[in-house]
């Protein structure tokens, strides 16, 4: 493929998850694409900016069929980094857009920004309050999504931060919010990142706006907290897989202080959670926080505890292939006797899995709920 033979229908999401029923373009991609055409052609260098695309459709068609230059781009998963990456090498453009966080600087100047609607309100409130404060008097935001996922307050939300905000006609079940006239906080800060302590646990609690379960402690990782002191007694090293705000791994750092705590997550809004979260709890020196994809990246057999709130949904797709890519790297991690500890949802069956693809599993609790489970690395084949 190249510049010239584009096709968005050819893009791929690999390295994420690629099935029958999870696709790389949707038709709130080809729509936002279609909306913005005329703004993106007459964009100068640099003033457009894409926010949220799942794996490249955005960036690289407002690149290959309206001509934008220097784009500035944010993804929060790193999968779909990594899917842009591979679908611009393919396509020839690589170099023809730039990562950035979630800062003023992905936004600065902006003239045309294009977002893929977050499910979460949350999100949406950081991003709109970002572009609001920094971006270009003149900007118009398209923001688009599947109609099924979207909501009256998404309207709300944007309309907090612009003064005009309008839906496009839907197509294809797909629809667009078109929003302009920037009004900013009159200080011009965000109110992100949110603050919170619980009380159950002493805990301070730091999330951005995209952070599973905002600044407060999910009933499943609260439910495997109460296995604390039964994970590993003799465990030098663990890894909290999937960190989400960092609280598994804060909490094992504080009643621990002889583990060395890492906590790893492909979410760039999780991580920057779980940096936050350590430094409010006074832990930044006791945590490390990595952002990658599940335990690619990982040495084989270096750790000893692998604790673990493994996600079900893929956006909003049941998919429980991504527990079980997360399963596996946790076979492959583990120190030959080290625990892996999850919690996941009782109706899931999840303990086949890790008995076929870890080891010895044992179900340490169910509250109807939940299930906890815990799991041992048995000996490698050739090991003494």
């Amino acid at each position: 493929m190249s510049a010239d033979t584009f096709d968005l229908s050819r893009l791929r999401r690999f390295p994420d998850i690629e099935a029958p029923n999870l696709v790389a373009v949707d038709a709130s991609d080809r729509l936002i694409l279609d909306e913005a055409a005329d703004l993106i052609a007459a964009s100068e260098p640099g003033t457009v900016v894409v926010i949220n695309d799942h794996h490249g459709a955005l960036t690289l068609g407002a690149v290959a069929l309206h001509g934008a230059r220097d784009v500035r781009v944010h993804q929060d998963m790193l999968t779909g980094e990594r899917a842009l990456e591979n679908n611009a090498a393919d396509a020839g453009l690589a170099g023809t857009y730039r990562h950035l966080s979630l800062v003023p600087e992905l936004v600065d100047g902006a003239r045309v920004v294009l977002v893929q609607l977050p499910r979460g309100l949350d999100a949406l409130e950081e991003i709109a309050q970002l572009i609001a404060a920094h971006a270009h008097p003149d900007v118009r935001v398209i923001a688009g999504g599947r109609v099924k996922h979207m909501s009256r307050g998404m309207n709300d939300v944007l309309g907090r931060s612009f003064a005009n905000v309008a839906a496009t006609l839907g197509r294809q079940k797909s629809r667009a919010l078109v929003a302009s006239g920037p009004t900013p906080s009159p200080s011009g800060e965000s109110t992100f990142p949110k603050r919170s302590v619980d009380d159950e646990r002493g805990l301070w609690i730091v999330a951005h706006g995209a952070a599973f379960a905002g600044p407060q402690v999910d009933i499943g990782s609260r439910y495997l907290l109460t296995f604390l002191d039964r994970m590993s007694p003799s465990a030098r090293d663990a890894i909290d897989l999937g960190c989400g705000t960092g609280v598994l791994a804060v909490e094992l750092a504080s009643a621990r202080p002889e583990l060395t705590v890492t906590a790893i997550d492909a979410s760039d809004a999780a991580v920057r959670s779980a940096v936050e979260t350590a430094e409010a709890n006074h832990l930044a020196e006791r945590v490390e926080v990595v952002r990658q994809d599940g335990l690619s990246e990982r040495p084989p057999a270096s750790a000893d505890l692998i604790v673990c709130n493994p996600p079900f949904h893929v956006g909003a797709t049941l998919a429980p292939d991504a527990a079980l890519r997360m399963i596996r790297g946790a076979a492959k991690v583990l120190r030959d006797g080290g625990e892996l500890w999850t919690v996941f949802n009782s109706r899931l069956a999840h303990a086949g899995a890790l008995r076929r693809m870890v080891g010895p599993t044992e179900i340490m609790g169910d509250n109807d709920t939940f299930t906890v489970t815990r799991t041992v690395r048995p000996a490698r084949k050739g090991a003494r």
